[in-house]
């Protein structure tokens, strides 16, 4: 094993059959050697600051019908919203005064929001905050229409991949949904000069450690900005309200490695880590994270952008409480910086 892991080290990546071992043959001495390194790699790279990132979630709307998601298109129970460019601007204006510089819009696939009113959105907020970036996480879109967004100022685009494994990914989405769609979306956002993020859930159903080999492999192909990794959690309002969530000792595995193979990656403590233990944002820091993102969301909808079970929205989660975050950072030895927080190799000035 420690052969694997000093390879891992050197070569950033390993052989299918190797990951699947290092994963299945797992213990708490490779975990903490795995830990120590992703820390130093990351130190290397990014001190001990930990980017935030203000998440507005201005629509739960979406014609998608995913079989772990709680916004899925089926899901009668869900209270649908969607938020005016008025209300999103206005967070973005809290956000910019509590010291947020950068605005992660995230949302279901909602053709209210064409690209039009997306690109005129993004425009607005880089009108009013030109020093931010601004992320979108909107889901799978024509290549022009990506074009349109970067265009108007869209700096980043997270799309998760969710699973590299084509029959996985068939598990997990119904049959117009495809991975090969997936996977030419995150190319174009590439080609298109949007930092990209990639990511999947960990623990979700049919996963295997084979399909997890993929998924590092993939990873390593596309060679994204920033991944999100974080452990499936299931919706009592979908087909897979009976699974098993995904584990928090394995997650943070996950991310030393990722950390390991993508030394400069920015690589979020999810939200979900969060959900599934009241430090877990602190552990996925401690096992190499280096992002948080909490929610700026109206009050009066986040319990409405409800992905999963149990969703964290408020205390530490919403962006009012980001003195305390930064207090639960310092006490663990790391820094809240109000900073845009770029790739340290950022590809769009």
């Amino acid at each position: 094993m420690t052969e694997l892991v000093e390879k891992l080290k050197n070569n950033k990546v390993l052989e299918k059959e190797e990951f699947v071992y290092l994963l299945q043959n797992r213990n708490e001495t490779i975990a903490d050697i795995l830990k120590n390194e992703a820390v130093a790699v990351r130190k290397e790279h990014y001190g001990n600051k930990i980017y935030v990132r203000g998440l507005i979630e201005f629509t739960n709307y979406c014609k998608n019908d995913c079989y772990y998601c709680g916004i899925r298109r089926s899901n009668a129970n869900a209270e649908r919203y969607r938020l005016t460019k008025e209300e999103i601007l206005a967070c973005c204006a809290d956000g910019y005064e509590t010291g947020y510089r950068t605005f992660v819009l995230q949302g279901g696939e909602d053709g209210f929001f064409t690209e039009e009113k997306i690109s005129d959105i993004v425009y607005s907020i880089k009108e009013k905050h030109p020093d931010c970036a601004v992320t979108l996480s909107v889901g799978e879109h024509p290549k022009k229409t990506y074009k349109a967004w970067f265009d108007a100022g869209a700096d980043r685009y997270l799309l998760r991949h969710e699973t590299a494994d084509a029959c996985h990914y068939s598990k997990l989405h119904p049959e117009k949904l495809t991975l090969e769609n997936r996977k030419a979306c995150l190319y174009d956002l590439k080609e298109i000069g949007f930092q990209v993020g990639c990511g999947f859930m960990v623990g979700s159903p049919f996963q295997s450690f084979e399909t997890l080999a993929k998924d590092l492999l993939f990873i390593n192909e596309l060679s994204p900005q920033m991944v999100g990794l974080g452990p499936f959690i299931p919706h009592h309002d979908t087909p897979f309200k009976d699974e098993r969530g995904g584990e928090l000792e394995l997650c943070l595995f996950l991310l030393s490695v990722v950390r390991i193979m993508l030394p400069k990656v920015l690589l979020p403590a999810t939200t979900a880590l969060g959900t599934i233990h009241p430090q877990g944002r602190e552990l996925g820091i401690l096992s190499g994270a280096n992002v948080c993102m909490p929610n700026l969301s109206p009050e009066s909808v986040r319990k409405k952008y409800m992905l999963y079970d149990n969703k964290l929205s408020s205390g530490k989660e919403s962006a009012q409480y980001l003195a305390q975050l930064s207090d639960d950072m310092e006490k663990i030895g790391y820094r809240v910086v109000v900073d845009r927080g770029d790739h340290a190799d950022k590809t769009k000035q």
